[in-house]
């Protein structure tokens, strides 16, 4: 028995208990009552909705559960941004499923519902997948307006990219199941396919209410904007339905009618379970971040067969760079090595740290599998690029641009794991959401900051000491370390995977024995979008 490996596995899966503790609160909605009250409206809630649109026995994967944990408080709290967004099948074709929840302030679109509905659509959109919206929402969330409206990236771009997909021949079916009220009223007509619930759905620019503080009209919403309205008299739907099931087994004949698609021509063969059991990587992965362990073995609990094939073995060792087959798709595997190592020239290089050779190795990686059509796969576990007076006249800077320059301009599908660290520029170099990852998952541990916790908190905590002492303060052993203890507490609390997945930085926290899961559909929905850009690294400096 291997006691050490049992602790970390014990303290691992706890912490992947208390991240599943917290999902099963935040699928509640706004709450109990909030959903019984839809149900008591004839109405499904928007889990139940996509759970029975969905293929049975076939893999699905959440996009955004945690968007918007802990913020907006003040306001009560907007549980998985108010919106649910879902990777999954209908009628045997991949799609994402976007559907309002009504139970959190009747669907209402707070700064995050509009982000996290811009992602499920730039997924739809690189991937070239065919989008579903199940539409229940009573419009901007009217306190935080000024959040939410004007901007590029605010509401208003999501009716862009309906416009968009529709001339890009990406499939956009709607159907309206409770309010669709102003600016959202658009979201349905613009979509290849509409549908309306009779009785509970209604679709309008302006309520009753507002129609008759603005024209002094008397009318009903139903009359206004209700399911008969729209399609026996404005033509705006396509099809009335009697209620949800009615609207979702629609939905479900569109799509088997739907035909096949073009694809992108990633290898593929039959799929093998690893050797190495995946539950071991709750074994191998210490539960400190600032620990040492060997990544080869993570990486022998994901791939086929845990095989892999490394490339150039002996040389920039901080980073592991090997092609493999995750569910039989062939993958290029990016991997920081988190154990010390030898270079060639005999000196020790720290784990989870980019240096010179292994910025150069990764680069010539990245090309490599753009120039044989393979999809990239990032373990992040990463603190950073090596500093100090010997890495920078080495050129750390030029090689560490020449990994981030191949990064950005890769035109095969990326996937990032973070499994670890995801620090500074390290987080950028090993594909971080500024670079467009397909998908970008953590694990329940992940901590992601400009730079580890400990060190910026003692940067910190310089700062606001030398202040106080200009200000002629001097400062005790006890009031040094009270000051270093808060930041530290908040500067933690901002590195927590949960305050990622929040704000959106990550799509997921996943159990890492579903990372294959993620990382096999996200290939699968990559190979709908043929490659159309050639690779082109552009000016780097050798």
């Amino acid at each position: 028995m291997d006691l050490a490996f049992n602790t970390r596995e014990d303290k691992n899966k706890l912490r992947l208990s208390d991240i599943n503790s917290l999902y099963n609160e935040i699928k509640k909605g706004g709450g109990e009552k909030g959903l019984q009250k839809l149900r008591d409206q004839g109405k499904m809630t928007a889990r139940e909705r996509i759970e029975y649109l969905l293929d049975k026995n076939r893999d699905s994967i959440e996009i955004g559960a945690f968007a918007g944990f802990g913020m907006y408080e003040e306001h009560g709290g907007c549980p998985s941004g108010g919106v649910v967004v879902v990777m999954g099948y209908v009628s045997g074709k991949q799609c994402i499923v976007v559907a309002n929840d009504a139970s959190v302030k009747a669907g209402a679109w707070f700064p995050i519902t509009g982000k996290k509905n811009l992602r499920a659509q730039e997924i739809a959109m690189e991937n070239r997948l065919p989008i579903i919206y199940l539409v229940d929402s009573a419009g901007v969330y009217l306190p935080m307006q000024d959040e939410i409206f004007p901007d590029k990236e605010h509401f208003g771009r999501i009716f862009r990219n309906n416009a968009r997909m529709s001339s890009m021949g990406i499939i956009q079916i709607s159907a309206v199941m409770g309010s669709c009220v102003a600016g959202g009223a658009y979201l349905p007509i613009m979509s290849d396919e509409a549908m309306i619930v009779d009785g509970t759905g209604s679709i309008f620019l302006a309520g009753s209410y507002l129609v008759k503080a603005a024209i002094g009209e008397n009318i009903d919403n139903e009359t206004l904007g209700g399911a008969t309205t729209h399609c026996e008299i404005s033509g705006v739907t396509d099809y009335k339905a009697k209620d949800d099931k009615d609207a979702l087994d629609r939905i479900k004949n569109i799509m088997k009618m739907t035909g096949s698609f073009e694809e992108a021509g990633f290898n593929r063969t039959e799929s093998f379970p690893p050797r190495e059991n995946p539950a071991d990587i709750f074994g191998h992965m210490p539960v400190s971040r600032a620990e040492q362990y060997d990544t080869f073995d993570i990486i022998k609990c994901l791939t086929d067969h845990s095989e892999y094939e490394e490339y150039k073995p002996d040389y920039g060792k901080t980073i592991i760079c090997a092609t493999a087959r995750i569910d039989g798709w062939a993958v290029g595997i990016i991997a920081n090595q988190r154990k010390m190592v030898k270079n060639g020239k005999g000196e020790m290089q720290f784990g989870g740290v980019i240096y010179s050779d292994s910025a150069d190795k990764a680069t010539r990686f990245i090309a490599n599998c753009n120039q044989r059509k393979i999809p990239l796969v990032f373990l992040q576990d990463v603190t950073g690029f090596m500093v100090g007076s010997k890495s920078e006249h080495g050129g750390i800077i030029k090689d560490g641009a020449k990994m981030v320059n191949a990064v950005a301009n890769s035109v095969v599908p990326k996937f990032t794991v973070i499994t670890g660290n995801s620090y500074g520029a390290g987080n950028y170099a090993m594909c971080g959401k500024a670079y467009d990852p397909r998908l970008i998952v953590a694990w329940p541990w992940a901590d992601l900051a400009v730079m580890g916790g400990a060190q910026a908190a003692k940067v910190l905590a310089q700062i606001q000491e030398s202040t106080l002492k200009k200000q002629g303060k001097e400062i005790t052993e006890e009031e040094h370390q009270e000051i270093l203890d808060t930041i530290s507490k908040r500067y933690q609390n901002q590195t927590d995977a949960t305050y990622a997945a929040a704000r959106l930085w990550t799509d997921a926290i996943i159990n890492p024995e579903d990372t294959r899961k993620w990382i096999s559909m996200g290939i699968e929905a990559a190979n709908h979008a043929p490659i159309r850009e050639p690779f082109n690294m552009g000016v780097i400096q050798v």
